[in-house]
């Protein structure tokens, strides 16, 4: 069953994704990064080469060919076939619609009130499906 992972009250989605993936990746994971949108997945892709100055976490779009062979995938579709099922992080406001096929998933949620609103549906959602849940706020982190 699908260990899900709740960090909410994130300042900067997108740095807090980039770190969330340097970590998953020092602990040997696969990661995918589901962005809301195409905007987003262009600001995250650039996000993974630049965040750090003295590192870069070698990503692909899913679809690309070299996809099989990395371990880190970024898309803006739930629908989106996926070399692999480790982790997902989500950084989109919905319950995406495979999160079961992944060992982990870890959705961010930033201090925005929709947000908070949406997630703690998701919560709710999979609470009352009998998933493993924990919760982080980032700012007590």
């Amino acid at each position: 069953m699908t260990r899900i992972d709740f960090h909410s009250n994130v300042p900067d989605r997108i740095a807090y994704a980039c770190r969330l993936t340097r970590k998953a990746r020092a602990a040997n994971c696969q990661v995918v990064l589901l962005a809301k949108d195409r905007q987003e997945l262009m600001t995250l892709d650039e996000a993974l080469w630049t965040f750090a100055e003295q590192e870069f976490l070698a990503h692909v779009m899913a679809g690309d060919p070299l996809a099989a062979q990395t371990p880190i995938i970024l898309t803006d579709r739930d629908d989106a076939a996926l070399p692999h099922y480790h982790v997902l992080v989500n950084l989109t406001s919905a319950t995406p619609a495979h999160f079961a096929r992944f060992e982990r998933m870890i959705e961010v949620i930033s201090s925005d009130e929709s947000e908070k609103i949406a997630g703690r549906e998701r919560f709710r959602f999979y609470k009352q499906r009998g998933y493993p849940l924990t919760h982080f706020e980032a700012d007590k982190a």
